[in-house]
């Protein structure tokens, strides 16, 4: 993977520029009526001696780097994986991938200029020969608490900024330590600092009033080192100005993610040297490496991932657009959460997931089995189609369904050597050996055949139905599927695994069969051993929904934060109520559980809702409803979309069954209320999560993933993977003769 990289200020020379200002006229032109000055003569000759003043320097940076990277695109260089930009540079990598147009970036960076300028007064130097930490040990030991460390260049290498006169103060004590000491002479205020914070407030209204939109190639952040979320954008730009420049972190985050070919777009070759430095002290930590390798190397490649991990589809956009497109971008497997939503907002996610992550992007989406309305099923799977999207997560299936079968073949083709390639990954989440099974077994011969006669399978793809299985990837997860609680991991796993092998070998398949693990991984001693036990993957769910890009509502978030292992229950499943699935749900902190476990016993042991005595109809009208039986069934029942007509009509003969529709409409409607986050109902918030969640808060207590709106999607899975393999290398050293 390769990652262009942009200069910032600092980099900028009498003569930049030259060539390219003649080869784009009409950039430049646009450029030279946005900022009422000749970039070109400025670049180029700087008659007037500005070129090093701030509020003339960046946007002429930002113009020649535009410029440099348009002619790469125009020569046919391939596009970059990955964009990064030192300080302003950040401003070209962002117009790179296309989250502005070239004119809203020019004049950001104009004003940005401008306000940096204005808060002059400031002095910065670069600190070579520390590191960070002594760096701060000596500004502490000395005093100097006015200076701030305002980029962190390579390991052995930051810059400072503050007052002229401590900058001044800092060389001789610096000095004394054996550092070098450089004061910079190409920067006219102390940025990246507390003294920007006059600058901060009016960019943060030009940023409002700017039009951004999703990146098509990640952009790593200057303030977190990671890349950036599409609605961080714009709040991260602004605390850039006062917020040092993570550029050794910036880097490293890059090598990790497979970057092995580093390319400045812009003058100078400043990043080239940094990157050198960095790459030379910076070798991956035991961790990381180890990390990359638990699980099956198949996995990875396969399904095009840096790591063997899954983070799964959580139904009503929980899973959301963000959390998939932030994970994506680090090179981890998300899972949409597409169930439970309407046709138009699948299909607006999957189109801005597509367009944030391109076409080579990895991403699934989360099938949900419903066996009342096949059509449903039917519909997602050819939207799927229709967008491009190359992995199911398969849950509640107890075995194939045609919409299943039309997904898992369609685009199935034999190779030039004989062998069968799939266009379409299935992930098959279940719970029992049997359910395994059926997804071992190849799609059944008369779904097959009827989708044949339909025209939807090709003679071919249908013909060669009968040698692949029906799905690539089995997740082993106790309780899934709404059975509530059905073994443990430790005892399906292996089970499992020994089935895979039976019946893989029998069957002589050419594609290999994975088995992962999930429903239980909440920290790395859990995901090490799903490992040990012989997972091929992981998949997390719970953990996630507590994190910044998780689609419910902060209210939810701070509830989830404050959960521990023990505080969850088991409920009536909305969709299976009148079967007696259970789902686990949050227990603290809100009453849903319980009402929801009342409703069900009053269902089992009453015929109708007038067998009930009326103190309990009366509490039940007021404090779960929300409204009179009889009115809610024939308003809000009526029209859910999660309650068939079929069923309707059939409940006006039924009174039970009128009964239970009634009770599966609170229970719906209740995950409403929490996706929403109406603190008033908060007594009657559905919030399905696993024990897992409450591991994982006790293991992330004191550190900076306590908080939830410190939890991002991809930082937990490295987080739980490399802490995976720093607890199987300890386990295994104590193993050791």
């Amino acid at each position: 993977m390769k990652a262009c990289v942009f200069p910032g200020q600092g980099s900028q020379f009498v003569g930049m520029g030259k060539g390219l200002f003649e080869r784009f006229p009409e950039m430049t032109a646009e450029a030279e009526a946005i900022l009422g000055w000749s970039v070109a003569e400025l670049c180029v000759e700087d008659p007037l001696r500005r070129l090093d003043q701030t509020r003339y320097t960046q946007p002429a940076l930002f113009v020649v780097n535009a410029l440099s990277y348009r002619s790469r695109c125009d020569a046919g260089a391939p596009p970059p994986d990955f964009l990064a930009g030192h300080s302003l540079g950040e401003y070209n990598a962002l117009l790179a991938a296309d989250v502005f147009d070239f004119a809203t970036g020019l004049r950001l960076v104009q004003r940005r200029g401008e306000l940096m300028s204005a808060a002059g007064g400031g002095a910065m130097a670069a600190v070579l020969g520390c590191d960070s930490e002594q760096v701060q040990e000596i500004l502490a030991q000395h005093g100097l608490l006015g200076l701030d460390v305002a980029n962190y260049n390579t390991p052995s290498q930051v810059v400072l900024a503050g007052p002229e006169a401590d900058v001044a103060r800092a060389e001789d004590v610096f000095v004394a330590a054996g550092a070098t000491f450089i004061p910079l002479q190409n920067v006219s205020a102390a940025f990246h600092s507390r003294y920007m914070e006059s600058a901060m407030r009016p960019l943060a209204e030009e940023l409002a009033a700017a039009t951004f939109s999703a990146a098509k190639i990640p952009v790593i952040s200057n303030v977190s080192g990671r890349p950036h979320a599409a609605q961080e954008v714009k709040e991260l730009l602004e605390r850039q100005l006062r917020e040092p420049v993570q550029w050794t972190e910036s880097i490293r985050f890059l090598l990790g993610a497979g970057v092995v070919g580093f390319e400045e777009v812009g003058p100078g070759g400043v990043l080239t040297k940094l990157i050198k430095s960095i790459r030379r002290s910076s070798a991956p930590s035991p961790a990381a490496g180890a990390a990359d390798r638990l699980g099956a190397a198949s996995f990875r490649r396969d399904h095009k991932v840096r790591r063997a991990y899954v983070a799964g589809a959580m139904e009503r956009g929980i899973a959301s657009q963000d959390l998939v497109i932030r994970l994506g971008k680090a090179g981890y497997l998300g899972v949409f959460g597409a169930a439970g939503l309407e046709l138009p907002e699948i299909d607006r996610a999957l189109r801005s997931i597509r367009s944030s992550l391109g076409p080579r992007g990895v991403f699934g989406v989360g099938l949900r089995s419903s066996p009342d309305d096949p059509a449903l099923e039917m519909e997602v799977v050819r939207l799927c189609l229709a967008q491009g999207v190359g992995c199911l997560e398969a849950s509640g299936f107890v075995g194939a369904s045609s919409a299943l079968v039309l997904y898992r073949l369609k685009g199935l083709r034999e190779m030039g050597d004989g062998r069968l390639q799939t266009a379409h990954k299935v992930i098959a989440r279940v719970a029992r050996p049997d359910v395994a099974e059926a997804f071992l077994l190849p799609a059944p011969e008369h779904l097959v055949a009827d989708l044949a006669r339909a025209g939807l399978l090709t003679a071919d793809e249908a013909g060669r139905a009968g040698r692949v299985p029906l799905a690539d990837d089995l997740c082993v997860e106790p309780g899934s599927a709404g059975s509530g609680d059905s073994g443990s991991l430790a005892l399906l796993l292996p089970a499992i695994v020994r089935r895979r092998d039976e019946v893989c070998k029998h069957r002589g398949y050419e594609i290999e069969v994975r088995v992962g693990g999930g429903g239980e991984i909440g920290t790395p001693e859990a995901a090490a051993a799903a490992f040990l036990l012989g997972a091929d993957f992981i998949l997390t769910g719970s953990v996630n929904q507590c994190t910044v890009e998780a689609g419910t509502s902060e209210d939810v978030k701070t509830l989830l934060q404050a959960m521990d292992v023990h505080d969850t229950d088991l409920v009536p499943a909305g969709d299976l109520f009148e079967l007696g699935a259970k789902v686990r749900v949050l227990k603290k902190g809100v009453s849903f559980p319980a009402r929801a476990n009342r409703l069900y016993d009053l269902w089992r042991h009453h015929g109708a809702w007038e067998e009930i005595d009326a103190a309990t109809r009366t509490r039940i009208e007021r404090d779960y409803l929300g409204g009179g039986f009889e009115q809610i069934f024939d308003g809000p029942v009526r029209n859910a979309p999660e309650i068939s007509s079929a069923e309707v009509e059939r409940a006006q003969g039924d009174p039970r069954h009128k009964m239970a529709l009634v009770f599966r409409w609170y229970i719906l409607q209740a995950q409403h209320l929490a996706l929403g986050g109406a603190r008033e109902q908060r007594a009657n918030y559905h919030v399905p999560c696993g024990p897992d969640l409450g591991a994982f808060n006790q293991w992330a207590k004191g550190t900076r993933l306590e908080s939830w709106r410190d939890r991002h999607a991809d930082e937990i899975a490295d987080e739980l993977l490399e802490g995976a393999a720093r607890v199987l290398s300890r386990e295994l050293r104590r193993l050791a003769p």
